[in-house]
């Protein structure tokens, strides 16, 4: 069974720097576009970074300079190192990811069961 496995969430002061950590545990075939999504209380969830298999990076405007996406394919994991913290971007962070299971399977679409950042001003 695949699972996404998330953490180095915490609490932090505005100005901060935290690193979250996913990994894919289960066995697939392929892992395809990894990236990290939040939700903030009161508002849906939110795109924040995206990365591809080859290491193709995008980032919302609201992290962009700020957050860094990275993977390991062979460990199967994303990060998301997070610095110059704000109270915004308090949230409950996502990790995604699409993959194959086999190879002659769609491509199935995975979230994480999520980990709090909290920013005091």
């Amino acid at each position: 069974q695949v699972q996404l496995v998330e953490s180095g969430g915490g609490l932090v002061q505005a100005g901060g720097s935290l690193r979250l950590s996913c990994e894919v545990s289960g066995s697939i075939f392929r892992l395809d576009v990894m990236g990290w999504y939040r939700q903030a209380p009161g508002k849906q969830r939110e795109w924040v970074a995206t990365i591809t298999r080859g290491g193709t990076s995008r980032y919302a405007d609201a992290v962009k300079g700020r957050f860094t996406i990275s993977r390991d394919n062979a460990k199967k994991t994303v990060d998301l190192a997070m610095n110059s913290l704000r109270p915004e971007d308090t949230a409950v962070y996502y990790c995604n990811a699409n993959l194959l299971l086999t190879a002659s399977s769609g491509y199935s679409n995975y979230w994480g069961q999520g980990t709090q950042v909290t920013v005091s001003s």
